[in-house]
């Protein structure tokens, strides 16, 4: 019997390289025309018989991608921890896409998708701009965002309410008897951002504090620039009692801060942050947080994904997932102790 069908054969029926051939049969990104006379050499040499050829022709990779922006925030980290065996119990392998939150970047991945290199993209894009909105509305695979997205948007929709987040965190603040609450934002153009201002503006009203713009800083949702957002506003507003970060980062720059200047957390400053993601509980003092369910949101999106690719159409979906707050030893925690000086 002679020998089968080989990725010589196949690149010589085709007239294309032997690592053309083997990009098309791993499923990785190629030009279409290169795509189209490899399937076609391989089903006429029977190569189709192959799992992978039938797979390729029947225009499934069994790969999912994951777009995030920084695979370094342990927000999404949670969410991957979730994901990934949920699409691995289906039998989905995971490609992951960090963008640095650059529209560009994330622009691109939507754009890929029409090379069929993954069957489906869960995405957590910081911006939602109108660039956005029409690759989602022209996708060529399923998408789940994970994050805010204008209503109408057809695609499956996983969110957090950082509305009732915020407010957790200064009713808590309130009842602690702070006043002077300050707010440490991300960039306004970013959807975490701008729903966390309006949230900490809104919150302030109902319990009848005043908005003070003098109160808030934008920094970005970093380590380092949340640090140096706060240091500004503490040379601003030397009395601040209490500090509501946008993300647990920003919260564990503002610790960093606050010891340095010989403030103690929480007898001078208490300070929340949001996500409570595994640095929150692991800080000195440890960090009170507000869990935005980045785990659940991960699930979620997965097994929204899942549904949407073994289903096909349907009318896309909205979860929201509900925070709660979690309170540890920087807002004075019942039996916490405060760090000494010399606590790293």
């Amino acid at each position: 019997m002679g020998q089968g069908p080989t990725i010589t054969t196949i690149a010589q029926r085709a007239g294309v390289s032997i690592a053309s051939v083997s990009r098309v049969l791993n499923g990785l990104p190629t030009r279409q025309e290169t795509e189209r006379k490899v399937l076609a050499a391989a089903e006429e040499l029977g190569y189709v018989r192959n799992a992978v050829a039938r797979s390729l022709k029947s225009r499934r990779t069994h790969q999912v991608a994951f777009a995030m922006a920084d695979v370094g925030n342990p927000a999404y980290l949670a969410m991957l921890r979730e994901i990934q065996p949920v699409l691995k119990a289906a039998g989905y392998r995971l490609v992951l896409h960090s963008t640095d939150a650059v529209v560009a970047d994330e622009i691109e991945v939507l754009h890929s998708l029409g090379e069929r290199y993954v069957d489906g993209l869960i995405m957590v894009p910081l911006r939602v701009t109108e660039a956005h909105l029409a690759m989602l509305a022209s996708a060529r695979a399923p998408v789940v965002i994970i994050g805010s997205v204008p209503e109408g948007t057809p695609v499956d929709n996983v969110r957090a309410d950082s509305r009732t987040g915020v407010r957790l965190a200064l009713d808590h603040l309130h009842a602690l008897g702070r006043r002077r609450i300050g707010l440490v934002n991300g960039p306004l153009d970013t959807v975490p951002g701008a729903a966390r201002g309006a949230a900490y503006r809104e919150a302030l009203g109902a319990l009848g504090l005043p908005y003070d713009e003098e109160l808030v800083e934008i920094g970005d949702f970093y380590r380092a620039e949340g640090g140096r957002a706060v240091a500004t506003l503490l040379d601003r507003v030397p009395d601040l009692d209490a500090l509501m970060c946008a993300n647990d980062l920003i919260a564990l720059g503002a610790l960093d801060v606050l010891r340095a200047a010989g403030r103690r957390v929480p007898r001078d400053v208490a300070v929340v942050g949001m996500d409570d993601t595994d640095l929150a509980a692991a800080s000195w003092p440890s960090l009170s947080s507000v869990s935005l369910g980045s785990a659940e949101r991960g699930r979620a999106a997965a097994e929204l994904l899942l549904d949407r690719l073994r289903h096909g159409e349907r009318e896309p979906r909205l979860v929201t997932v509900p925070p709660h707050l979690v309170v540890r030893a920087s807002t004075g925690r019942a039996g916490a102790e405060e760090p000494r000086g010399d606590a790293p």
